[in-house]
């Protein structure tokens, strides 16, 4: 779990700002089930939210606790029902001298009728 300086703590919480939830935790509490799909979604966004449906906020932190160790991410920010949690993307091995591929250039609808 990497220990985030403030700076980036700040500038991950601004680019939170703006996402909905991804996760629900419901009565039930943290199942294996949840924190597969909690790891998915890291693995996907990096930066997710969480929302806790749950009154005690000592359970939070404590949910927040277990999720972060287990799944190697660090904890942004912890306001009410939401945690924001972040795990860096790995890195995509490439072979030494090849490039990403570019997209083709979409064609628009003016290409089509001049044939």
């Amino acid at each position: 779990m990497k220990v985030l300086t403030p700076i980036e703590r700040r500038a991950l919480r601004a680019r939170a700002h703006q996402l909905h939830p991804v996760i629900m935790i419901g009565n039930a509490g943290l199942t294996p089930t949840v924190l597969h799909e909690i790891d998915i979604a890291l693995k996907s966004h990096e930066l997710i939210k969480i929302r806790v449906l749950g009154e005690d906020r000592a359970q939070r932190e404590k949910l927040i606790g277990e999720i972060c160790p287990a799944l190697d991410a660090s904890p942004v920010q912890h306001i009410g029902k939401m945690l924001v949690i972040y795990r860096p993307r790995p890195a995509v091995a490439t072979a030494p001298g090849t490039r990403p591929r570019r997209k083709e250039k979409r064609r628009t609808k003016r290409s089509y009728q001049n044939q």
